[in-house]
Protein backbone atom coordinates (compact mmCIF):
# COMPACT_ATOMS: atom_id res chain seq x y z
CA UNK A 1 0.00 0.00 0.00
CA UNK A 2 1.46 3.36 -1.10
CA UNK A 3 1.71 6.18 0.96
CA UNK A 4 -1.13 7.90 -0.32
CA UNK A 5 -3.29 4.96 0.34
CA UNK A 6 -2.62 4.49 3.27
CA UNK A 7 -3.70 8.32 3.98
CA UNK A 8 -6.67 7.48 2.15
CA UNK A 9 -7.44 4.62 4.07
CA UNK A 10 -6.78 6.80 6.85
CA UNK A 11 -9.09 9.74 6.20
CA UNK A 12 -11.98 7.44 5.20
CA UNK A 13 -11.82 6.09 8.80
CA UNK A 14 -12.74 9.84 9.94
CA UNK A 15 -16.42 10.68 9.04
CA UNK A 16 -17.72 14.30 9.14
CA UNK A 17 -20.82 14.70 11.66
CA UNK A 18 -23.11 18.05 10.77
CA UNK A 19 -24.44 19.98 13.49
CA UNK A 20 -22.50 18.56 16.49
CA UNK A 21 -21.77 19.09 18.88
CA UNK A 22 -23.94 22.78 17.86
CA UNK A 23 -25.68 23.50 14.64
CA UNK A 24 -23.26 24.24 12.06
CA UNK A 25 -20.57 22.55 13.69
CA UNK A 26 -18.63 19.69 11.51
CA UNK A 27 -17.47 16.98 13.88
CA UNK A 28 -14.95 14.44 12.76
CA UNK A 29 -15.47 11.12 14.10
CA UNK A 30 -12.25 9.03 14.81
CA UNK A 31 -14.25 5.85 16.44
CA UNK A 32 -13.96 3.85 13.10
CA UNK A 33 -10.57 4.57 12.90
CA UNK A 34 -9.69 3.34 16.45
CA UNK A 35 -12.01 0.60 15.84
CA UNK A 36 -10.14 -0.91 12.69
CA UNK A 37 -7.23 -2.70 13.73
CA UNK A 38 -5.02 -1.57 10.58
CA UNK A 39 -5.56 2.40 10.91
CA UNK A 40 -5.01 2.13 14.51
CA UNK A 41 -1.63 0.27 14.14
CA UNK A 42 -0.70 2.74 11.00
CA UNK A 43 -1.68 6.26 13.19
CA UNK A 44 0.11 4.91 16.11
CA UNK A 45 3.17 3.84 13.79
CA UNK A 46 3.37 7.39 12.36
CA UNK A 47 3.15 9.15 15.50
CA UNK A 48 5.54 7.11 16.84
CA UNK A 49 8.23 7.34 14.18
CA UNK A 50 7.84 11.04 14.37
CA UNK A 51 7.87 11.30 17.73
CA UNK A 52 10.95 8.88 18.33
CA UNK A 53 13.81 10.94 17.54
CA UNK A 54 12.56 13.49 19.45
CA UNK A 55 13.66 11.75 23.00
CA UNK A 56 10.46 12.95 24.65
CA UNK A 57 10.42 12.15 27.95
CA UNK A 58 6.76 12.65 28.56
CA UNK A 59 3.53 13.08 26.16
CA UNK A 60 0.86 15.63 27.12
CA UNK A 61 -2.16 14.51 25.91
CA UNK A 62 -5.39 15.96 25.85
CA UNK A 63 -8.76 15.13 27.59
CA UNK A 64 -10.60 13.34 26.26
CA UNK A 65 -9.88 11.65 22.91
CA UNK A 66 -6.01 12.70 22.98
CA UNK A 67 -5.65 10.62 25.80
CA UNK A 68 -6.55 7.20 23.27
CA UNK A 69 -3.14 7.62 21.04
CA UNK A 70 -1.35 9.71 23.21
CA UNK A 71 -1.23 7.17 25.83
CA UNK A 72 -0.39 4.54 23.50
CA UNK A 73 2.59 6.65 22.04
CA UNK A 74 4.15 6.64 25.49
CA UNK A 75 3.86 3.15 26.06
CA UNK A 76 5.64 2.93 22.84
CA UNK A 77 8.52 5.54 23.18
CA UNK A 78 8.83 4.19 26.66
CA UNK A 79 8.20 7.37 28.32
CA UNK A 80 5.65 9.21 30.73
CA UNK A 81 1.98 10.30 30.12
CA UNK A 82 0.55 13.85 30.87
CA UNK A 83 -3.18 13.96 30.93
CA UNK A 84 -4.05 17.33 30.35
CA UNK A 85 -8.18 17.57 31.77
CA UNK A 86 -10.87 19.51 31.77
CA UNK A 87 -11.60 21.58 34.62
CA UNK A 88 -12.80 19.63 38.21
CA UNK A 89 -10.89 16.19 36.64
CA UNK A 90 -7.92 16.61 38.81
CA UNK A 91 -7.78 16.30 42.68
CA UNK A 92 -4.31 17.46 43.40
CA UNK A 93 -2.44 20.67 42.80
CA UNK A 94 -3.01 22.38 39.59
CA UNK A 95 -2.78 24.87 37.30
CA UNK A 96 -4.68 26.32 34.16
CA UNK A 97 -5.65 27.66 31.29
CA UNK A 98 -8.60 29.12 29.82
CA UNK A 99 -9.00 29.10 25.67
CA UNK A 100 -11.88 29.29 23.11
CA UNK A 101 -12.14 26.42 20.51
CA UNK A 102 -14.25 26.57 17.74
CA UNK A 103 -17.56 26.76 19.44
CA UNK A 104 -16.91 26.97 23.43
CA UNK A 105 -14.64 28.01 25.85
CA UNK A 106 -12.64 25.93 27.56
CA UNK A 107 -10.49 25.20 30.50
CA UNK A 108 -7.87 22.65 30.78
CA UNK A 109 -5.84 21.62 34.08
CA UNK A 110 -2.55 19.63 34.62
CA UNK A 111 -1.05 18.78 37.92
CA UNK A 112 1.68 20.99 39.11
CA UNK A 113 4.27 18.18 39.70
CA UNK A 114 3.18 16.66 36.16
CA UNK A 115 7.04 17.00 34.89
CA UNK A 116 9.95 18.44 36.00
CA UNK A 117 11.68 21.31 35.00
CA UNK A 118 13.57 20.83 31.56
CA UNK A 119 11.66 17.87 30.53
CA UNK A 120 11.44 17.11 26.87
CA UNK A 121 7.84 16.82 26.14
CA UNK A 122 5.26 15.91 23.03
CA UNK A 123 2.07 17.57 23.36
CA UNK A 124 -0.71 15.47 21.32
CA UNK A 125 -4.01 15.78 20.93
CA UNK A 126 -6.22 13.68 17.87
CA UNK A 127 -7.59 16.75 16.05
CA UNK A 128 -6.42 20.01 15.43
CA UNK A 129 -8.88 22.74 14.41
CA UNK A 130 -8.37 26.19 15.20
CA UNK A 131 -5.37 25.62 16.93
CA UNK A 132 -6.01 27.56 20.50
CA UNK A 133 -6.33 23.67 22.28
CA UNK A 134 -2.91 22.84 21.45
CA UNK A 135 -1.22 26.74 21.78
CA UNK A 136 -3.23 26.23 25.78
CA UNK A 137 -1.95 22.57 26.22
CA UNK A 138 1.51 23.65 25.28
CA UNK A 139 1.76 26.75 27.13
CA UNK A 140 0.72 24.89 30.20
CA UNK A 141 3.48 22.32 29.72
CA UNK A 142 6.13 25.19 29.28
CA UNK A 143 4.97 27.16 32.62
CA UNK A 144 5.63 24.08 34.25
CA UNK A 145 9.32 24.44 32.93
CA UNK A 146 8.90 21.49 30.09
CA UNK A 147 10.80 22.24 26.69
CA UNK A 148 7.87 21.29 24.23
CA UNK A 149 10.02 19.44 21.80
CA UNK A 150 6.53 18.88 19.33
CA UNK A 151 3.08 19.00 19.23
CA UNK A 152 1.12 16.27 17.19
CA UNK A 153 -2.24 14.97 16.38
CA UNK A 154 -3.98 12.36 14.15
CA UNK A 155 -5.65 14.47 11.77
CA UNK A 156 -5.86 18.17 10.76
CA UNK A 157 -8.20 20.12 9.59
CA UNK A 158 -6.32 22.35 7.12
CA UNK A 159 -8.90 24.89 6.30
CA UNK A 160 -9.35 26.54 9.64
CA UNK A 161 -4.99 27.04 9.64
CA UNK A 162 -4.72 26.08 13.13
CA UNK A 163 -0.99 25.37 12.33
CA UNK A 164 -0.33 29.16 12.31
CA UNK A 165 -0.92 29.68 15.61
CA UNK A 166 1.74 26.86 16.95
CA UNK A 167 4.73 28.19 14.56
CA UNK A 168 6.79 28.09 17.61
CA UNK A 169 6.98 24.30 17.54
CA UNK A 170 7.63 21.28 15.27
CA UNK A 171 4.05 20.01 14.51
CA UNK A 172 2.80 17.15 12.44
CA UNK A 173 -0.21 15.40 11.67
CA UNK A 174 -0.56 11.77 10.37
CA UNK A 175 -3.51 12.83 8.06
CA UNK A 176 -4.91 16.51 6.55
CA UNK A 177 -8.18 16.42 6.11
Amino acid sequence: MTMSDEDKLLRDHIPEVADFPKPGVVFRDITPLLGDPECFRLALQRLVDWARPKQPEAIAAVDARGFILGGAMAAALGCGFVPLRKKGKLVRERIATEFTSEYSTETLEVHVDAVKPGARVIVHDDIMAVGECSRASAALMEQLGAHVVGVCFLAEITALGGRAKLDRYDVYSVVQL
